[in-house]
């Protein structure tokens, strides 16, 4: 496999893209990786391993690219805008393609913050055909002028999976239970899962609320659902991870 840093052009400006190509030959589905406050930290360059290795392309842009550096990381995603956010997940879906030509269905996914963004995402670009939000915050929120995610549920175009924790504060329980009667009122398919004994940021292996259990069940479900919908998982494409 390829990991390596890039960069492509959105806007007026270059966004660096950790971005991963699998080996094997063939066409390949692909998952765009949002990250969390920290950025494109160890836990999300592991994701992009992952992804990789079981058979997908993978690309996590750097959505604080306009900002400039020394700002702690919750100013960093108040300062964030939600066109601007879809602006830079659509450039990572285009940068993609310009490296795999031959690039299958296409998700994404997204941690904290990052969830958030998974969110608008699926509601913004018709060409994702799955979506995954790890214990995404503030998508009740906007960002910036225009509807928060939350409000543009109706424009959800793919199955959608998320994964929370029951000691989370947010999305706190009554959050999560709030999108999900709006989904579920607007007939979107969506499967949430919750875990006991979690909070925020359990999928993080580097700090102090990560928890195991959460984090491996959590991941095993991420690859059924993504085999099931884009059609991807090394066991499909005939290599063991």
């Amino acid at each position: 496999m390829t990991i390596r840093w890039d960069t492509t052009q959105v806007g007026a400006g270059p966004m660096r893209i950790h971005i991963g190509l699998p080996d094997r030959p063939g066409a390949h589905p692909g998952v765009v990786v949002a990250h969390h406050a920290p950025g494109i930290d160890a836990p999300i360059q592991d994701m992009v391993h992952r992804l990789v290795r079981e058979g997908y392309a993978a690309a996590a842009p750097d959505l604080f690219h306009r900002q400039p550096e020394g700002v702690e990381p919750l100013q960093r995603t108040q300062l964030l805008r939600d066109h601007e956010i879809v602006a830079d997940v659509g450039a990572a879906v285009a940068k993609l393609k310009s490296l795999a030509p031959a690039m299958g269905a296409l998700g994404v996914m997204g941690f904290c913050m990052g969830g958030r963004v998974a969110y608008l995402a699926a509601c913004e670009i018709s060409e994702f055909r799955a979506a995954a939000v790890f214990y995404g915050g503030n998508i009740l929120k906007a960002l910036g002028e225009g509807p928060s995610p939350f409000a543009r549920s109706a424009q959800i175009r793919c199955p959608m999976i998320g994964f929370f924790g029951a000691e989370d504060a947010n999305p706190a329980p009554e959050d999560v239970r709030r999108i999900d009667a709006e989904l579920t009122r607007l007939g979107k398919w969506h499967e949430f899962h919750t875990y006991n004994n979690a909070g925020h940021a359990f999928h993080n292996f580097t700090g102090e609320r990560y928890r195991e259990r959460a984090a491996r069940a959590s991941w095993h479900e991420l690859q059924a659902f993504f085999a099931e919908y884009l059609g991807g998982g090394a066991s499909r494409l005939g290599s063991a991870a």
